[in-house]
């Protein structure tokens, strides 16, 4: 029996403690919060979006970068593994729209709870409230750990799985990529992904609070298209954000962090502008006496329509039957590309996840064994690895834990 350590109690801790435990190793599982998953009880806003039921080569295209490294992760624990892995434990699961996997109850802790559960059936030491200062490592391999506190703890293989630096009040404040480093380890650039977004316009104040559903966006950098999708969108008082604007932020962060970019708001993308321009002139015939601002209400939010008849150049008192054909062309162009200048991502407090992070050359990618330090193992969000919105993430830390866990302390699975 080997002595397996893994720092760190998210989701690709808590799934590296259970399989390594399972592979009769004795585990612990070192948290330096007062309880496991805290990042993971957030996620989902709180309902835990589990992973996605998507095909295999949808799930490599969801994933921004290094998706070749996750070949031998997704294919050891796939999707379906992970859905039937959370069913065993006792967590009904059910599908949403976009192939998202949520537990039946629409609550994370039971997701926790299940991983606790199993935690504690395999005898796995969890240790609460110790933050973990080094790793102990000697002539290339790894010996142990140097707790806060000072004690040294032995151990055949360590495993680190203590995030990145998204949502640092979870406890996510980077301390893996400083372990990884203290043994050779290379950090490529991190910056928040999966984040919202700022914007220059004076209109987004005004739209604070709205949501917009089954809207199309694409981010340009002049005349070149960086990023398009189809979803959901809401606005905030400093920008943009929900989960077509956090994917899209993980694809075009690196380039807003250097210049200004646009992001296009189709609001109407089910019809073509000869489709949308025979709808508002059919609002126009019906209400024909009305003034604009009243004529065109029934096609926006109400939140939504001063800032639409504010853009539209026509005066808010004008009766429709006034209004040129030049006028209801530039209003039906406004509604096909409404937009707005980016100007940058929000902090670390508000991503979702951290982009960068080990370099994953230095990671065998069939064990997450470390290839400069024997015995020393990588899982999750620590790594060069992430994704777009939609459960991706949490199935590369299942995936990776899976792994880490069947390989720290033994030769064979």
């Amino acid at each position: 029996m080997s002595k397996v350590a893994v720092v760190g109690g998210g989701a690709a801790g808590m799934m590296a403690a259970v399989f390594a435990a399972r592979n009769e190793n004795e585990v612990y599982l070192y948290e330096k919060n007062e309880k496991l998953g805290k990042k993971l009880f957030i996620t989902g806003k709180g309902r835990c979006n589990l992973t996605n039921t998507a095909d295999m080569e949808e799930l490599f295209a969801a994933v921004v970068s290094n998706p070749k490294f996750l070949y031998s992760s997704f294919y050891s624990f796939t999707n379906e593994q992970t859905i039937a892995f959370f069913e065993e434990l006792g967590v009904k699961t059910k599908v949403e729209r976009g192939g998202r996997v949520f537990p039946v109850s629409d609550h994370s802790s039971d997701v926790i709870r299940g991983l606790e559960r199993e935690l504690n059936r395999l005898g796995v030491h969890i240790v609460l409230n110790t933050e973990v200062k080094e790793l102990l490592a000697v002539n290339g391999s790894v010996r142990g750990l140097l707790l806060a506190s000072g004690k040294r703890t032995d151990a055949d293989a360590v495993i680190v799985a203590a995030g990145g630096l998204s949502y640092p009040s979870t406890g996510s404040t980077g301390d893996g990529y400083r372990m990884a480093e203290s043994c050779g380890h290379k950090i490529t650039p991190l910056s928040p992904a999966l984040v919202p977004m700022e914007v220059k316009e004076w209109y987004a104040k005004e739209l604070m609070g709205l949501s917009l559903r089954n809207i199309g966006i694409t981010i340009t950098d002049g005349s070149k298209k960086l990023y398009q999708d189809f979803g959901e969108m809401l606005f905030t008082h400093y920008g943009v954000s929900g989960p077509v604007i956090l994917s899209a932020s993980s694809i075009t962060g690196s380039r807003l962090k250097e210049k200004e970019l646009t992001l296009h708001i189709d609001l109407k993308p089910a019809l073509t502008k000869e489709q949308l321009d025979k709808r508002v002139l059919r609002e126009f015939e019906s209400n024909h006496n009305r003034q604009f601002k009243n004529a065109v209400a029934g096609l926006f939010p109400a939140k939504l329509l001063p800032v639409m008849v504010d853009l539209s150049g026509i005066p808010e008192e004008k009766r429709v039957n006034e209004i040129t054909k030049e006028e209801r062309k530039k209003f039906t162009d406004l509604i096909k590309d409404f937009t707005m200048t980016l100007t940058g991502l929000r902090s670390y407090s508000e991503a979702i996840i951290t982009r960068g992070g080990i370099s994953v050359k230095e990671i065998d990618p069939r064990t997450m064994e470390s290839k400069l330090i024997k015995g020393l193992f990588f899982a999750g969000e620590v790594l060069d690895l992430d994704a777009v919105t939609g459960g991706f993430n949490l199935q590369i830390a299942w995936s990776t834990g899976f792994l880490a866990g069947a390989h720290a302390g033994q030769t064979q699975l």
